[in-house]
């Protein structure tokens, strides 16, 4: 799914709502607690109950790998079950020198074939630059995160400018809008002005909302541009709405609640 593509889905589902499959074994419902494929069925059953209401998916690769052979193979499966119709995301927040990313590149858009791939710019372009290389894919990068670290180094004063506004404005020249995203977090609305005179045309990746107490209504007054712009990822606050067997239809209600009120925003 490319970027013209991603703007017609969110246009016709009225939404920018991407659940976040951060699927925690230990946190399956009691009746998958103990099934043999417990992971992969709740999975499915979110992925079901959510997808009329989202237009993206976002695999938190850590939750997979930390089961090991099995996790990475309940990955893949959850990949391909996932609709056609909307934008897949790998969380893996990768990042290395040239000839190691281009392996990770491979990893996440060929033998897994994800829409985008989330990427840490710290090695600067050489890392980022074999993602950037594939047709109709994304480099999510990392721009201005909500956790509390993020003024260890993101927010810092450097020169005329903070960490992550360089950031922004330096690898916004490597690809397009086309081909590069940024993660910008949801308890970070008040620089989301300030971030949209720098990147006006990228789309952004924006987790923090719910369970980790971002605003819907900010984020959207301040971060929507022309074509959305936005890709708004709530996780915890969906997938895990119930935590009886009726979790899919809870997850499908709070899907639906966000579908709402992005519907609002949009026509604005």
């Amino acid at each position: 799914m490319n970027k013209k593509q991603l703007v017609a889905a969110i246009q016709s589902t009225q939404s920018f709502l991407c659940v976040g499959l951060d699927t925690d074994i230990s946190k399956l419902p009691a009746h998958l607690q103990n099934h043999p494929d417990g992971v992969f069925e709740f999975n499915k059953a979110i992925i079901d109950a959510t997808k009329d209401h989202c237009v993206s998916y976002k695999i938190n690769t850590a939750f997979y790998e930390a089961m090991g052979l099995k996790g990475w193979e309940v990955m893949e499966r959850t990949l391909h079950y996932i609709p056609d119709t909307h934008f897949t995301i790998a969380d893996a927040k990768r990042g290395d020198i040239g000839n190691t990313s281009a392996q990770y590149a491979r990893t996440f858009f060929e033998t897994l074939p994800f829409d985008a791939v989330t990427v840490a710019p710290y090695m600067g372009e050489d890392s980022v630059r074999p993602f950037l290389e594939y047709e109709n894919k994304v480099a999510i990068v990392l721009g201005l995160t909500s956790n509390k670290g993020a003024a260890d180094f993101e927010l810092q004063q450097t020169g005329s400018e903070k960490l992550y506004e360089k950031v922004l404005r330096t690898v916004s020249s490597w690809g397009t809008s086309d081909n590069l995203m940024f993660v910008v977090g949801a308890t970070q609305a008040a620089e989301l002005a300030n971030i949209r005179n720098i990147i006006p045309d990228h789309f952004l990746l924006v987790p923090g909302v719910g369970a980790q107490g971002g605003s819907l209504k900010d984020v959207s007054a301040y971060g929507m541009n022309n074509d959305c712009g936005l890709l708004v990822n709530a996780s915890r606050a969906v997938i895990y709405a119930g935590s009886g067997e009726d979790y899919a239809t809870k997850a499908q209600q709070a899907a639906a609640e966000y579908q709402q009120e992005m519907a609002l925003y949009l026509k604005k």
